[in-house]
Parts: structure tokens; C-alpha cells; sequence
């Protein structure tokens, strides 16, 4: 896929007027517009504490010890920018399409919009793929000339073998080095209670997280009409079926599937989006902007 096929200028420069803000507080390596954990000097009143001696006297609040007698000071919060990665399933599921847009494509084109979003507001992005036969692993940085290869990597990416997401993403969590945003990309063929434990690690590990279940219509609705030979795109195993036979057994396998997904990352603090491939893209991130400013 050609860089020009990641990003469409028409659409970046509508969601440019919205900006991808952190949930949590970030640690970064210079000065930002993201909250951090550290104290700073910042407009923005955090609280006051005690004196101890060595602290810098033109922090006292005068007002606070005409009151007390007491010295307090003054903290504020202080900013920084952050450091995303996105991390994206390449697995041979990622590559189903029920109507031309396969769930890659899908993913790619919207880690590449948020990418450049965030490169251009000054933070740093890195990118890691995997499947059993895939892994790509660029490290986050902030410069237009490392955007071209976060576009490079993404562009070179097939669907191909089966899944390893519970390993990478555990790998994931402990690679990365301080809390920054962390944005998977992914079909979720994995049981919920092995994916579970891995956003607990990253959750522990004080990142941001947010998952984007990428699906394809036909998933959702199932509405095949005829016998059908349903093959396993990662293990090639098949089945042949007769749809109206297990379409309630299916829709009840996905609605509990659905379910504990939902809860899982409700209970664990992460931030949880279905994609549908044919829904438009730009509504998808923009939502997602959106709600992350209101939230902000």
C-alpha cells in the first residue's frame, strides 16, 4: 500500500482542528501539552503543600500563612508530550473482507491519520506489528522524517499466519519504557480470558490504553443465506454449515463474546471501540477525538 493510500490529505486537515489527547498523565521528554505525573510550573493549580527548607520561597503562599501561619506552597501540574504506540495485528484474519476493505487496511489507514496527528502536535509515535510470521518493531519518535517510516512499515504490511496477540502484547508492556498511549489494532481472535490479563499488565505499567475491535460487517450480521464452507483463515481448518441451523447458536457465542470484552476493558480502565469496515473512517477518528477531549 502506497503512502498516498494511508492518508487522505482531505480528511486529515478536517480532523487537524481537533487535537489526540491522554486520558492519564504522560511521561515525556520535554515540554507538551499532555498532564504529567511530576509537579512543574505550569498554569494550572495541582495543590499546595508543606514548606521544607531549600523549597523556592516565591512559591510561599502569602495569603494561605496570613491565615494560618503556616508556609505553604504552591504546586502546579506540569506538561509534557507523550509518546504512542500503535500496535497492529497482522494476522491472516486481519486480511477478511466481505466487500473489499479487509480489516488491515482498515487499521492501518486509521493508525496512519492518528500517527500524523500526533507527530504533528508534537509528540512521538512508534509502531509494532505481529502474527507468527510477522513482527515489526519501530521505536517512538517525534520527527516528520520518522513519520515516513511508520508509514513505510504500515504500507509493507500482509495478513498472513496465525495470531500471537497475548505474547506481544505482554511483550509490548514491558518494552516500553515510560507510560505513554498505547492504541491496538486488532480482531480479538483470542480468548477474552487470555487477552484480559494483558490489558491488565499495560494498565499496571500506567499506560493509556485503547483498543479499536476491528470487524467486517458479515461478522456482525451473519447474514449468509446458502450452505456455506466457513474456513479458518490462520489454521485453513473448514466447516460446512447450514446458516439458518446455527445462526441463533452464533449470534449467542458473539453477543457472549461481545460482552465480556466490554467488561473486561470497563474493568480495567481501557478504552474500548468497535470498527465496522464499512462505517467511514473519518467518523470513526473523529468520534474518537472527540470523546477524548470531553474527557480530557
Amino acid at each position: 500500500m502506497k503512502r498516498s493510500d494511508l492518508v487522505d490529505p482531505k480528511a486529515v486537515g478536517r480532523l487537524m482542528r481537533a487535537q489526540v489527547h491522554a486520558r492519564l498523565p504522560m511521561s515525556g521528554a520535554m515540554s507538551g501539552q499532555h498532564k504529567s505525573p511530576h509537579k512543574g510550573s505550569s498554569v494550572e493549580f495541582a495543590e499546595y503543600r508543606k514548606y521544607v527548607p531549600g523549597d523556592d520561597v516565591r512559591l510561599l503562599d502569602w495569603r494561605v500563612y496570613a491565615r494560618t501561619d503556616r508556609f505553604y506552597l504552591k504546586e502546579f501540574e506540569a506538561d509534557t508530550n507523550l509518546r504512542a504506540w500503535f500496535v497492529v495485528d497482522c494476522s491472516a484474519s486481519m486480511g477478511y473482507a466481505s466487500h473489499g476493505v479487509t480489516k488491515l487496511d482498515y487499521a492501518r489507514r486509521m493508525a496512519a491519520t492518528l500517527a500524523y496527528m500526533l507527530v504533528q502536535q508534537g509528540d512521538a509515535v512508534g509502531l509494532t506489528c505481529f502474527a507468527k510470521e510477522t513482527f515489526l518493531d519501530i521505536p517512538a519518535r517525534r520527527n516528520a522524517a520518522h513519520l515516513g517510516n511508520i508509514f513505510d512499515g504500515l504500507g509493507k504490511l500482509k495478513a498472513k499466519g496465525e495470531t500471537t496477540l497475548v505474547p506481544a502484547l505482554h511483550a509490548v508492556a514491558e518494552r516500553i519504557p515510560q507510560r505513554g498511549l498505547v492504541l491496538i489494532f486488532s480482531d480479538f481472535f483470542t480468548p477474552v480470558a487470555e487477552l484480559l490479563p494483558c490489558f491488565q499488565h499495560l494498565r499496571f505499567r500506567k499506560h493509556d490504553l485503547a483498543v479499536f475491535h476491528m470487524l467486517d460487517r458479515a461478522e456482525l450480521d451473519f447474514d449468509f443465506t446458502h450452505p456455506t464452507r466457513f474456513v479458518d483463515m490462520e489454521t485453513q481448518s473448514a466447516l460446512l454449515a447450514e446458516p439458518e441451523i446455527v445462526r441463533a447458536r452464533y449470534f449467542e457465542e458473539l453477543n457472549r463474546y461481545l460482552d465480556a470484552l466490554k467488561s473486561g476493558c470497563r474493568e480495567f480502565k481501557t478504552e474500548y471501540r468497535r470498527v465496522v469496515t464499512d462505517e467511514d473512517y473519518e467518523q470513526i477518528v473523529s468520534r474518537f477525538l472527540v470523546e477524548r477531549s470531553r474527557r480530557k
